[in-house]
């Protein structure tokens, strides 16, 4: 597969199929949320989300998303560089949150619970060849 740029729609595109490929609804723990991550400082200088609106436990919205921005459970913000190096698997997002790289708005019990959730499907992400 050729490498996609990261957060284009085909990159997005590709997100989407392969986690609701790989992703069932019970590994899914039939989760029923929204969480946006937002990318400050992306390279070109503007500002980016990637949105996931997952329902019983199935992706039913991955987007790449610019202001407006939707409304979400959860918002986890950083620079473009850490959600890039977590999504090439080099660091976990749980230590970019409690390392302060991360900011989170939105339940912190419930997230933290959540994280082996994110877990799976960053890695399922960090498998799509990307040019960063």
């Amino acid at each position: 597969m050729t490498a996609l740029k990261y957060l284009s729609p085909e990159w997005a595109a590709e997100a989407a199929k392969r986690l609701r490929e790989q992703l069932t609804p019970e590994s899914m723990k039939n989760l029923t949320s929204s969480m946006l991550t937002l990318y400050r400082n992306c390279p070109d200088g503007r500002e980016r989300a990637l949105y996931y609106k997952i329902e019983n436990g199935v992706f039913t919205d991955i987007s790449v998303r610019e202001a407006p921005m939707p409304q979400a459970e959860f918002v986890i913000s950083g620079d473009y560089d850490t959600f890039a190096k977590i999504s090439r698997a080099e660091i976990g997002s749980r230590s970019a949150l409690m390392n302060g790289k991360l900011r989170l708005t939105g339940n912190m019990v419930k997230a933290l619970s959540l994280a082996s959730i994110v877990d799976r499907f960053n890695k399922i992400l960090s498998e799509i060849p990307c040019e960063y």
